[in-house]
């Protein structure tokens, strides 16, 4: 009998799980969006070989299970099932996730206060290892109960933070389920989410030069301890930091800003031709969202409306992954749009030599002399958005290969 393997859980949609099984090996790996009433059934299949569990089923798993391993007892959680002479064997592999994606982050749990975000599964095994790495007290916070999110200043002594609900996971990538000015003492903070690649509340965590650790790391760990025990084997640790490299250069965006006629949208198409992703010229959504030209907007409706507009169409171009964004080149006049630019992607600025650029039918830079005056008020702006920068002195296609080099360099664990 061929045996099967998968995922269960209740909303699916966005998970990576088959790429990264696919990675390790198992090309036989599925997604199985249940109910909670189809979990007896479906664990209780014939041709079952191991099965990993997401939200919200880790705990619910558990009463199916004819046998748990120690650890997973300990933690109150299974996210990992084996099926094995007809018995269901259960697991924690997140904990050994969770582990690797603290360490590797550099975030020191030992003799500090950790501060759990939610009373799931992952709570739990957040808990279970943050004890394990030295934690001198750790709280969950949940919405009801003696700690919750109405008394956090409770514990705004908080030295490491550890968000293990859903808040700020796709699509509402802007949600953050507190704000770190709050927590003085806030020296590390790690977010189970993966998708975004900075939630809201690792990017505040980056703007107050705190460590952070996001989940995808985690993910790839606990996927690889899953399938030694689907097929008892060994695989290297390395494993796991090369799937999540691979997983994060698939999943980034590669955000163009830059001044009016720097070249964007000539990079950005290079950078289309030469990588296979797909281009998305923002101020082109506007127009086909608007119905009008960007002239015609600015002149009937004002910058103020074309402004909104943007930061409408930004917001929805980058919760995608794997994508070229160009913007407008005035993007960086609204400070919002730089989080959800900044969560699934690298921002390069594209720059030519002032004198070079182009002038034609632009609403805000219709001659030299206007253009040079943009450039001195823009230019603190880019410097606060970009990551990286590239001379655009060549043809479009050298810049994009120089983007992509530095990428390549760039986005990995």
């Amino acid at each position: 009998m061929e045996r099967f393997y998968g995922l269960i859980g209740k909303k699916l949609g966005h998970s990576y799980s088959v790429p990264i099984h696919k990675y390790m090996g198992n090309s036989n790996y599925s997604l199985f969006e249940l109910e909670k009433d189809e979990l007896a059934s479906f664990l209780h299949r014939d041709d079952l070989g191991g099965i990993n569990i997401t939200i919200p089923y880790k705990i619910d798993v558990m009463p199916f299970c004819d046998c748990i391993s120690e650890e997973a007892l300990k933690i109150g959680s299974v996210n990992t099932i084996v099926q094995r002479n007809g018995k269901l064997f259960g697991y924690n592999t997140d904990k050994y996730g969770f582990c690797l994606m603290i360490k590797h982050a550099g975030i020191d749990m030992n003799g500090k206060k950790v501060l759990v975000l939610g009373s799931g599964g992952a709570s739990r095994t957040a808990c279970y290892c943050a004890k394990e790495l030295g934690a001198s007290k750790v709280v969950v916070i949940s919405r009801s109960g003696e700690n919750n999110y109405g008394n956090l200043h409770k514990h705004r002594d908080a030295q490491i933070i550890v968000n293990t609900t859903p808040v700020g996971m796709y699509p509402d990538n802007a949600s953050s389920p507190l704000s770190l000015k709050d927590f003085p003492n806030c020296t590390g903070v790690a977010d189970v989410i993966y998708n975004p690649l900075r939630t809201a509340l690792m990017a505040e965590a980056e703007s107050l030069n705190i460590k952070t650790a996001g989940g995808l790391l985690m993910l790839t760990a606990q996927a690889k301890q899953a399938e030694e025990l689907f097929f008892d084997t060994a695989i290297d640790d390395s494993v796991c930091l090369n799937c999540a490299s691979e997983l994060l250069r698939n999943s980034q965006n590669i955000v163009l800003i830059g001044m009016p006629g720097s070249g964007k949208s000539a990079v950005g198409n290079a950078l289309a031709l030469l990588t296979g992703r797909e281009a998305i010229e923002t101020d082109a959504l506007i127009e086909e969202q608007s119905g009008k030209s960007i002239p015609e907007i600015f002149r009937d409706n004002g910058e103020a409306v074309f402004r909104r507009i943007e930061a409408e169409v930004i917001a929805n171009a980058a919760k995608q992954s794997g994508k070229i964004i160009m913007t407008g080149g005035g993007a960086v006049t609204t400070p919002a749009n730089y989080l959800p630019l900044h969560q699934n992607g690298r921002i390069y600025e594209v720059m030519r030599d002032i004198d070079s650029l182009a002038t034609d039918g632009r609403p805000l830079s219709k001659d030299i002399d206007t253009l040079k005056e943009m450039y001195k008020t823009r230019r603190p702006m880019y410097d606060a958005f970009r990551d990286a920068f590239v001379e655009n002195s060549g043809t479009p296609l050298d810049t994009a290969k120089m983007i992509w080099s530095d990428f390549n360099e760039n986005t990995c664990y």
